[in-house]
């Protein structure tokens, strides 16, 4: 019989306990210093979402039900409908901090949604207040789901390869790549888990290794142009990497570097999991093709978490934030209502179904 075994959870995002505040963990800090930041102004939230202090596209989804509902008890307006302009001026600003990952847009999407269905300000305000604490619910129940659907595809003893960070830090409570191996930890299983450290801005390294090891994962820690050596060894049964937006063909942004991994995988038989709640999944979107990518500061790759620039200052640099790994390299998304498989322009269509008719 298997041991169970007790995972201390993380509680990286939440509301401030007045409800005037969104309570996060600066992830920035991590794994050296575990720093709290309370956020009340526009600008502090816009910050911590740009800055990466808050990340993980469900991560982001919720706090930004939180900011959005923090920043609607900031509003001084005459009229309701002066109420609900300045509150999507406020949505359209939080929602420019991020532009790849979907999770903002659909938050701030739905707290909009909800407030446009009250009557007056006030009313408005105790509707968001129970929706943005909504959202941060269900997500704790999705990962739930997904860590089951997801610990369906591995075995006992398996060694998996990940990349970037799609834990607890990045979600809530499971989190979703990461999600179905602290759900068999609980359940007495072992894994050995390779960790791309994930470069420009070393997720991998400070926040997934973190969380693996914290948990009592057995973790190994390799830089990003490690993962065909540990594929070709034999040491790696499975690829979990999470998502920041699924297009309808099944081409998927994450962490720049997750297609080369796929590609990788694909060369040594290996199959290949994204995990991602629906709410990742962009129907709009017909193929990553018509993905935003993000580009990000050059002095991230130059100079960030050393002492000195580790390349000449005035040298350029390309810094995209996400790539996009064709549908073709993909084996399934997990999802919460069920494991989609090519073709992925049906079965992602499905699990909308499903999700439709449980919701009925």
């Amino acid at each position: 019989m298997q041991e169970l075994h007790q995972v201390t959870h993380i509680d990286n995002v939440r509301l401030s306990d007045d409800g005037a505040a969104v309570v996060i963990i600066d992830q920035t800090q991590l794994p050296n210093r575990t720093v709290y930041l309370t956020l009340r102004t526009a600008e502090e939230l816009f910050d911590a979402i740009r800055t990466l202090k808050v990340r993980g596209a469900p991560a982001i989804g919720i706090c930004a039900g939180y900011a959005l509902y923090v920043l609607a008890q900031q509003i001084s307006a005459e009229t309701f409908p002066d109420f609900l302009t300045e509150l999507q001026r406020q949505a359209a600003y939080l929602n420019a901090s991020r532009p790849t990952a979907v999770n903002l847009s659909w938050a701030l999407r739905r707290m909009m949604d909800t407030a446009r269905r009250a009557q007056s300000t006030e009313e408005a305000l105790t509707l968001l207040q129970a929706e943005c604490l909504a959202i941060h619910r269900e997500d704790i129940e999705m990962c739930r789901r997904i860590s089951e659907n997801g610990l369906s595809l591995i075995h006992d003893g398996d060694g998996i390869l990940t990349h970037c960070n799609a834990g607890p830090l990045a979600t809530s409570r499971y989190g979703t790549a990461l999600g179905p191996l602290f759900l068999g930890r609980e359940r007495g299983m072992q894994f050995h888990v390779f960790c791309d450290e994930t470069r420009p801005l070393l997720q991998g390294a400070r926040l997934t290794s973190y969380e693996l090891s914290r948990a009592g994962i057995d973790t190994t820690l390799i830089c990003d142009n490690m993962a065909s050596i540990v594929m070709k060894n034999g040491w790696i049964q499975a690829c979990f990497v999470g998502c920041d937006r699924v297009a309808a063909n099944g081409d998927t942004a994450n962490k720049i570097g997750t297609s080369g991994v796929a590609i990788l995988a694909k060369h040594y038989g290996i199959p290949f999991y994204v995990l991602g709640p629906t709410s990742t999944i962009d129907l709009s979107c017909a193929t990553g093709d018509d993905i935003t990518i993000e580009l990000r500061d050059p002095a991230e790759i130059r100079e960030k978490f050393y002492r000195e620039p580790m390349a000449p200052t005035d040298v350029g640099c390309y810094n995209p934030a996400f790539d996009v790994t064709d549908h073709t390299l993909i084996s399934g998304i997990v999802t919460e209502f069920g494991i989609c498989r090519a073709p992925y322009t049906e079965s992602l269509r499905a699990v909308f179904r499903k999700k439709k008719e449980e919701h009925v």
